[in-house]
């Protein structure tokens, strides 16, 4: 009796089975074939050049906790099984992708799309591939954005450069589609291809040694999570997100991002809910509309990313290419170990290397001291966020970092300067989020918690604080760099209308 026809289901960063549309697609093809689906997770060269150590600890809880919920929901053929319910395959796709056309009775292959220029090159070689050569049907779908890129256009039908007019286009049209539920059931083929391979030999813990033991006691992985995550946001902590999300010291901000990079929830059922929530409880609309221009920023960050040549090495304002940026090895570790002699900055940089995470505010403010008083290269701190963030992405973290720089879309302006003083002042008043992650300084006042080099010596020595011994010095003086920034841009205008 010949075995039914299979459809792969071709996992990427969509993990999840709910408001999965690749998954909705090869289901139906395989009812619609009186056939079974093969759930495949692929991990190529692209894929994991975008992975870094923190992403890659994520990655390997996600797949699991994918696995277990793809076995829960298996109706299998006739004497197949649903073990291993999810197989996972190293190496090129096109490869892996032909061995099991080979192996194997496939008729199609369903995947959700991503946005990057190298998994857009790929992806489209892949399609005509799998169509022209494999003879396969071959399907790919939205099912990581509100909307799809070339969807949200200027009056002129041009791509957008500033976030403002995007997402008033964005809410001009009509609002995403409701999410889907997951399946009632995943008709598993079972079979066992000969190239697939265990979750230990993709080989994903984070080497020499696993650093990322804390991150654990701060997310779980997986798509239950990320749904948990995103109801107990908005009983108790949305109402105070519009006034107090600046506030590192305070648990107030959603923590959805890294179940976002990894596709554990879609921004889709995200919308809804929170709309949902808005229209039930008026008095919380501001909080809800901020809540979802956040969502929006990060629609904008792949829309950028999706038209610019490369946004993790050009910069997007071409002037910024004669930046007169400087080398310092020794201010960057220092910067990376969370040793600057600036309070809040080292706390950030301790709670990434700790958990994976750092609040959003906190993330600017250590970027502008890296990119701006201490001039060094904003990809010095992409290359370091790409491999200690959970939530690491090739849309937000480049897009990011330029805009901190000054050199991205709707970038900050090269004379904004974040003071870490000010900004710890303002955002952290009490200093309770240093006390947390700069224990040494735990015991000053709170006058002098950001700034400790102005303490009187008989208040640092009451506090067991020795400048220079158990706590650095300001590695820069923060009216000196703020100079010497302003000076490296005049001088990259300078050049730059010099070069033409």
């Amino acid at each position: 009796m010949p075995r039914p026809p299979i459809a792969i289901m071709w996992f990427r960063n969509d993990l999840r089975l709910t408001d999965n549309p690749a998954l909705a697609a090869a289901i139906a093809w395989a009812r619609d074939h009186d056939g079974t689906i093969l759930p495949v997770y692929i991990l190529d060269d692209v894929m994991e050049r975008q992975l870094g150590g923190a992403t890659r600890w994520w990655l390997e809880h996600s797949l699991g906790v994918l696995e277990k919920s793809i076995s829960e929901k298996a109706s299998t053929h006739a004497g197949d099984t649903a073990e291993n319910s999810l197989r996972l395959f190293k190496g090129k796709a096109k490869d892996v992708l032909s061995h099991l056309c080979d192996d194997h009775d496939i008729g199609a292959v369903f995947w959700n799309r991503c946005y990057d220029p190298q998994s857009v090159e790929r992806d489209k070689a892949l399609k005509q591939h799998c169509r022209d050569d494999l003879k396969l049907e071959c399907e790919s779908f939205n099912s990581h954005l509100l909307y799809e890129p070339w969807e949200v256009k200027t009056g002129a039908g041009t791509s957008f450069k500033v976030f403002s007019p995007f997402w008033r286009a964005c809410l001009k049209m009509p609002p995403p589609a409701r999410p889907k539920p997951a399946p009632k059931d995943i008709p598993l083929s079972g079979i066992s291809p000969a190239q697939a391979v265990s979750i230990t030999a993709l080989d994903l813990s984070p080497k020499p040694v696993n650093w990322a033991t804390g991150f654990a006691e701060r997310f779980t992985p997986g798509e239950g999570a990320a749904r948990e995550q995103l109801h107990d946001f908005i009983d108790d902590r949305l109402a105070d997100y519009a006034e107090m999300r600046d506030r590192p010291d305070r648990l107030v901000t959603s923590e959805l991002s890294p179940h976002l990079r990894f596709g554990e929830i879609s921004p889709r059922e995200i919308w809804h809910a929170i709309s949902h929530h808005a229209e039930a409880e008026p008095g919380q609309g501001k909080a809800a509309s901020k809540f979802l221009s956040e969502l929006g920023w990060r629609e904008f960050a792949h829309h950028v990313l999706f038209y610019a040549d490369d946004l993790r090495t050009e910069p997007l304002q071409g002037q910024f290419r004669h930046f007169p940026w400087r080398d310092n090895d020794d201010a960057l570790k220092a910067w990376q170990r969370g040793k600057t002699g600036y309070p809040i900055v080292d706390a950030g940089m301790r709670e990434l290397w700790h958990t994976g995470y750092m609040h959003n505010r906190v993330r600017m403010i250590v970027g502008s001291l890296l990119v701006k008083h201490l001039l060094l290269h904003w990809q010095h701190g992409l290359d370091w966020f790409d491999d200690t963030l959970v939530d690491a992405c090739p849309a937000a973290d480049p897009f990011s970092w330029q805009w901190i720089g000054g050199s991205g879309a709707d970038a900050a302006p090269y004379f904004r300067i974040f003071n870490p003083v000010l900004q710890g002042e303002k955002f952290d008043a009490k200093g309770d989020y240093v006390r947390q992650w700069v224990p040494e300084l735990r015991d000053l006042p709170n006058s002098h918690i950001h700034k400790p080099w102005e303490a009187p010596a008989l208040v640092l020595k009451g506090a067991g604080v020795t400048l220079g011994q158990t706590y650095p010095e300001p590695i820069v003086d923060l009216k000196a760099g703020r100079d010497r920034a302003m000076e490296a841009y005049q001088q990259m205008k300078a050049d730059s209308d010099a070069a033409g």
